[in-house]
């Protein structure tokens, strides 16, 4: 599991989560025995954390992007957009957390067509954009979208690029780790 300590945890100015929690829902998180796809047991509708003053360091530190970059606009606050987006610290792919209640969100617009634009950006640093539900990822890449199946701690994403007639091929595929 990444360590959200890793995250940026400095909210943009004006920026607040307010009744959102979407995060409550699309992480798992351990140290109060949240599983991913349902509302940790601790969240209250519209109103937040019941126990923000001594929730797990895992829910302090973690920051979603649209709380700390103000350059994204309101349509990716999470509860509006039914994602949660997040840069991997490690390999700083951004990863795409879609609510499972709303499992193709990411595919409407103005979504899916931003997701193609941040993909296609990404390419020349070798990043790549993952849309995760629950543990299951595709990776959008500009010319298509990539199912890879569930991801499990240790897996990792491979990308290749293949020369065509038509320019260079993104082929990804998700690698296990060796027994």
């Amino acid at each position: 599991m990444t360590d959200p300590a890793l995250f940026a945890t400095t909210p943009a100015p004006g920026r607040a989560c307010g009744p959102c929690t979407l995060c409550c829902k699309v992480y798992d998180v351990p140290a109060v025995e949240s599983v991913a796809g349902q509302w940790c047991r601790h969240t209250k509708a519209g109103r937040g954390c019941a126990i923000h003053a001594t929730r797990p360091d895992h829910c302090r530190a973690f920051h979603c992007l649209w709380m700390t970059e103000g350059w994204l606009g309101p349509e990716w606050k999470p509860d509006r957009a039914k994602m949660v987006l997040s840069l991997d610290p490690a390999t700083r792919f951004m990863h795409v957390q879609v609510d499972p209640g709303q499992a193709q969100a990411w595919r409407r617009e103005p979504y899916y067509g931003q997701l193609k634009r941040w993909a296609a950006a990404s390419l020349a640093q070798k990043r790549h954009v993952l849309v995760f539900v629950n543990r299951s990822a595709t990776v959008v890449l500009p010319d298509r979208d990539v199912p890879l199946g569930v991801f499990e701690p240790g897996d990792r994403l491979v990308a290749r690029e293949r020369p065509t007639a038509a320019g260079i091929a993104i082929e990804v595929e998700k690698v296990r780790p060796a027994a």
